[in-house]
């Protein structure tokens, strides 16, 4: 464990940090911090892992790496103070620190540049070098030279195709610009991908696990974990100056969540959250369950309902059950996936129609490779969250909406936001740390907010 010290009326502690960062997305950066935090994992060390922006399906793949859960940091959806806590925290206890960037290094508002910028963390830069040589080196350079707040540690050159190409590479380096490791072409260290990303953690455990200890031993080889440990220690401090809030209570209320492999992208903090205020949790499926568990209010999150379609419309059980919940008036919470499921019918990526609960009148289809996402402010009634949206999807026929999303750089509308009863649906992913306070409000199973609720009309309401 880290020893903390005290620098006037602040206290700092310090450990070996990194952020993974890129030229742009697909060039193996998941891959990289996977098989880092493994090889150091498997040498005793304490492994924090940390992925930048909004994302599920990374943190599942790098918390079986690291052995730990693994959160996000993002400079706009969180806040500064947020990341520096988390950062503090995780220095407090970890050997080491790794946090995954977000597309290409400078890309975004904040990127992960600004956030390495803030908090002081160098960078490793991982490049597919297929098809290059010498340029290589031109583009590390580039890179490395943009800005002056932020410092390149070394190169990984990803998918290198010979010990010659390694041969090239290096001698084009700048003397400044290490090259850290050059890793093999080698379709056994990639991770599986489908539509919105990699593939979830829990559907290739087996597989993932021969992938890492392959990752860790290339690693290994190329002397990558000792060159990030011997890298100069991040000195982080405690965020002293942060105003106390006491967050607001969810004493006495139980949140069934919904888990399983049709809805699994959760937020770690989300859960966290609302257990600091006072909530108990309790899981279910609504793939293989046949009833809810004994709760006040729900959380459908969003995952991948459209692979698991024909599985949700068969299970007639929790679908009654759910649909019992909603005319009880009691609170849910519906995001993207958990908002496709609420629909009338959900056609699949096979073309087939599938009838889904029906909470909310319209229908939902995927349409190929075309998407939305981006980062948006969802205005609840209850108070605004901070969100993003991530989704390959439509939904038609839908009610009107109570509200747009507030895209964080542009004036179009975003994601529509429904209210039935007390379901709350929409397309957008809440960061639920962001306002605790409006979160507290959606949830408790009496209403503490003021407004119409009923501005989106259920298809049971005009069958009562």
């Amino acid at each position: 464990m880290n020893l903390l010290r005290k620098t006037g009326t602040a206290q700092t502690v310090s450990c070996p940090a990194v952020i993974i960062a890129a030229p742009a997305s697909g060039q193996g950066k998941t891959t990289i911090t996977a098989a880092l935090a493994r090889l150091l994992h498997n040498q005793g060390k304490v492994v924090r892992v940390f992925k930048t922006g909004p994302d599920y399906l990374d943190p599942q793949i790098l918390a079986q790496a690291s052995g730990y859960p693994v959160e996000q940091l993002d400079l706009w959806m969180a806040g500064e103070a947020y990341c520096r806590r988390r950062l503090f925290e995780a220095a407090c206890t970890a050997d080491v620190i790794l946090v995954e960037g977000v597309m290409g290094v400078f890309d975004g508002e904040p990127s992960s540049a600004d956030l390495a910028a803030r908090f002081g963390l160098p960078m490793l830069l991982v490049m597919d070098v297929k098809g290059m040589a010498q340029t290589v080196a031109a583009l590390a350079s580039g890179i490395a030279h943009f800005r002056e707040d932020v410092t390149i540690a070394g190169l990984v050159a990803n998918a290198c195709a010979s010990s010659r190409h390694r041969e090239l590479i290096e001698g084009a380096m700048p003397d400044d610009l290490p090259l850290l490791a050059a890793v093999p072409r080698d379709p056994n260290l990639a991770l599986p991908e489908r539509h919105l990303g990699l593939v979830q953690a829990s559907e290739v455990r087996d597989d993932l696990e021969l992938r890492f200890e392959a990752g860790a031993q290339a690693l290994a080889s190329e002397g990558l974990g000792d060159a990030l440990l011997g890298l100069a220690p991040v000195v982080f401090e405690a965020p002293l100056d942060e105003p106390l809030v006491e967050l607001p209570s969810l004493a006495g209320t139980t949140v069934g969540v919904a888990r399983d492999a049709a809805f699994s992208f959760i937020y770690q903090a989300n859960l966290d959250l609302l257990q600091q205020m006072g909530a108990q949790l309790c899981y279910f499926s609504p793939l293989e369950g046949n009833r809810l568990p004994d709760c006040d209010a729900l959380w459908l999150p969003g995952g991948y309902p459209e692979l698991y379609a024909q599985s949700l419309a068969e299970n007639r059980g929790m679908k009654a059950a759910l649909r019992g919940f909603f005319v009880a008036g009691k609170p849910i919470l519906a995001e993207c996936g958990g908002l496709l499921y609420c629909l009338e019918a959900l056609t699949d990526c096979n073309g087939q129609t599938h009838e889904m609960l029906g909470l909310l009148p319209g229908e939902g289809a995927m349409r190929g490779r075309r998407g939305c996402q981006g980062m948006q402010t969802a205005p609840l009634p209850e108070g605004p969250v901070r969100a993003h949206a991530h989704h390959r999807s439509r939904s038609e026929g839908t009610p009107e909406p109570i509200a747009h999303g507030k895209r964080q750089r542009h004036p179009a509308p975003g994601e529509p936001i429904y209210r039935a009863r007390r379901l709350t649906a929409t397309y957008l992913h809440l960061f639920f740390p962001n306002n605790p306070a409006a979160v507290a409000r959606l949830f408790s199973p009496t209403p503490r907010q003021t407004g119409d609720q009923s501005d989106s009309r259920s298809l049971f309401d005009a069958v009562e």
